[in-house]
């Protein structure tokens, strides 16, 4: 599977901030959050649903992946998803070895490997 999905029992708002700062403890920062619901109704659309992407980075890590791969660049930053379905708030993101699969590097798979375990980590502290 492509993705890691968990669904939590914190709105939208509350699992952000969770999420913020259980990303903290493994360095990893929000670089910006977009949130599409406010985007889209701004453009005059009728969109109801609660969906806020942020954009997330390890610099150190980055760094890393970046001196192995220029091609890592197009996967960088980290996404992670904070949404709403049927009424249940969910977190995902796209799995950084899947993504890092395309680069054929085997240096990079356990550098992915890493990274998303510590962002699952992440994702799981938020109740």
């Amino acid at each position: 599977m492509f993705h890691y999905t968990k669904p939590v029992t914190a709105s939208v708002e509350e699992a952000i901030t969770a999420l913020e700062e259980s990303l903290k403890s493994e360095k990893f920062g929000v670089l910006w959050q977009f949130d599409i619901k406010d985007k889209l109704q701004e453009k005059g659309l009728e969109f109801d649903k609660k969906f806020v992407v942020l954009e997330v980075c390890n610099p150190g890590e980055a760094k890393k992946v970046l001196e192995e791969e220029s091609l890592a660049s197009y996967f960088l930053p980290c996404k992670v998803v904070v949404y709403e379905e049927d009424g249940q708030t969910k977190i995902g993101m796209p799995k950084p070895t899947y993504l890092i699969e395309m680069l054929e590097n085997e240096q990079l798979k356990g550098l992915a490997a890493d990274i998303e375990n510590r962002l699952i980590g992440c994702i799981d502290q938020v109740k």
